[in-house]
């Protein structure tokens, strides 16, 4: 009676794929994002106060010119378009 009431174990496969070369790296299907070791807000100890002052930080230190520029082109051009879609009158700004 014991051998219909206890759980079957899972059977366990070790499967590799057939082109996979291993170099070292580990498993292929370990989910690892892959800017996760250049940043140091991963793993860091803490609540979401010391998180959130690291990645600012971090954001000043590593930030380039280059991502400045293109932040503030793409948050213009959805600033003219939601200005656009809500037909925004831009004359009450210029001076006659």
């Amino acid at each position: 009676m014991g051998r219909f009431t206890r759980l079957r174990k899972n059977k366990k496969f070790n499967y590799s794929p057939k082109y996979f070369d291993d170099k070292g790296e580990g498993s292929p299907y370990k989910i690892e994002r892959k800017l996760d070791r250049y940043r140091t807000t991963t793993d860091s100890p803490g609540g979401i106060k010391s998180r959130w002052s690291a990645a600012m930080s971090d954001l000043r230190r590593n930030a380039d010119r280059n991502y400045k520029l293109r932040f503030l082109l793409i948050l213009a051009i959805l600033i003219f378009i939601v200005l656009y879609l809500i037909d925004f009158d831009i004359s009450i700004f210029i001076p006659e």
